[in-house]
């Protein structure tokens, strides 16, 4: 089986709201175009999401254990907001500057806050810490007990990705193309990292992977980075899919999927481009695949799980890349990226339902309506249950009839 390459344009998969330009003019030129693209200024829709079989017969128990609101949530934006699990607790944000710890047992509310901070990414937790990034460019971090706040930190740029905790660091890569790492003790900053955008990127941008003495990031242009985490330096930098074809759509090359770090080698997928190993030590890319993602990809001991820009799902060996199957049931249906519950794979998509994967043939097992709104990003996992946030601020906790075992690759 061959991976292949969604032809679609991002105009059709994903809305102007993917859309991130480097000026007005250009802004204001570029979406009057993409409003003639059917689908876009009120005609029908050329990909239509695919139709759920209501009929189909489950072959896993889908349950939900409970389900709570968090404020407004994402505010009706696509932001990089997700559930943080840790110590038996979910810590959950919403763009209205509300942030709880929840129960993970029982969806109990254990501490909430109001803020006046725009929340657009995160949290993160790491000891006692919580971190968080806003719309403003802000890094807030709180304590995890109560949210008492600890220190506020300005960066030049939007947060559209999850700050991360590493070592005594904070790194975060902001929408401009700019990492930065902030003293966990007190936001001082510690360097910066800049690469130059292209004309065009997705509106978003991955977050940073910590990997041996540095971090990885994927930027807008299909460059990956590998950064020391204590002078900023780049360790080595490769671009994984060059920008290639004739107009500035065609030559979007993001890398707007997180890379997921198994045995000294990164995986990663960019939009328009290709699916691929990176090793740590070298840089060097191990082997490339054609396929369109920037939902996201899981591994496991054996195997890639991806997510491509048509909303079909792949699984791919590790190894070499090569493809072991693809579940194309869910087309257009604007998923997540897959994450590893058990032996099967969980997703969520631009109605609000959960699907069920097997993990060894890509079957289709079940599907759950958690929300109204749209779930725009992967599941939290911890052992048995998988942890959902919807846009409209639904929280659920969401377990199946199927067991857990580890996984090597989960984010």
């Amino acid at each position: 089986m061959n991976l292949a390459r969604s032809t679609q344009s991002i105009c059709r998969q994903r809305g102007p709201t993917l859309l991130q330009l480097a000026t007005a003019l250009f802004a204001a030129s570029l979406l009057g175009g993409c409003a003639a693209i059917p689908g876009l200024g009120g005609e029908e829709d050329p990909n239509p999401p695919t139709e759920l079989d209501k009929k189909m017969v489950q072959q896993v128990d889908v349950r939900t254990l409970w389900q709570t609101r968090i404020g407004k949530g994402t505010g009706g934006r696509q932001l990089h907001l997700v559930p943080a699990v840790a110590g038996g607790r979910v810590y959950v944000a919403g763009n209205r500057g509300r942030i709880a710890a929840l129960s993970a047992a029982d969806g109990r509310t254990l501490w909430e806050r109001e803020t006046e901070y725009a929340f657009s990414g995160g949290p993160d937790v790491g000891g006692d810490v919580l971190v968080l990034g806003t719309t403003d460019g802000e890094i807030v971090t709180m304590s995890n007990r109560d949210g008492s706040q600890r220190w506020r930190a300005q960066l030049d740029s939007e947060v559209l990705s999850i700050p991360r905790i590493v070592g005594d660091a904070v790194v975060v890569h902001t929408i401009d193309n700019t990492v930065y790492a902030l003293e966990l003790a007190d936001g001082g900053e510690r360097w910066r990292y800049s690469y130059p955008a292209p004309v065009l990127t997705l509106h978003g941008s991955s977050t940073p992977t910590p990997a041996g003495d540095g971090v990885i990031v994927g930027f807008s242009g299909g460059r990956l980075v590998y950064i020391d985490l204590e002078r900023g330096a780049p360790l080595w930098e490769v671009t994984v899919t060059p920008p290639r074809g004739r107009s500035e759509l065609d030559r979007i090359a993001d890398i707007d999927a997180d890379p997921v770090v198994v045995d000294n080698i990164a995986y990663v997928g960019t939009f328009n481009g290709d699916l691929a190993a990176v090793s740590i030590d070298t840089g060097e890319i191990l082997w490339r695949r054609e396929l369109s993602a920037h939902a996201g990809l899981s591994a496991d001991e054996a195997s890639l799980y991806v997510t491509d820009s048509s909303d079909n799902v792949w699984a791919a060996e590790r190894g070499d890349g090569a493809g072991r199957w693809r579940q194309d049931a869910l087309a257009n249906r604007r998923l997540t990226a897959p994450a590893l519950l058990g032996n099967q794979l969980i997703l969520g998509d631009f109605e609000g339902y959960v699907h069920i994967l097997s993990r060894s043939d890509g079957r289709l097992l079940g599907f759950e309506r958690i929300a109204k709104a749209r779930i725009g990003h992967r599941p939290a996992i911890e052992g048995n249950t998988a942890f959902v946030y919807a846009n409209d601020g639904t929280v659920a906790a969401v377990r199946t009839s199927g067991g857990a075992r580890p996984a090597a690759g989960q984010p």
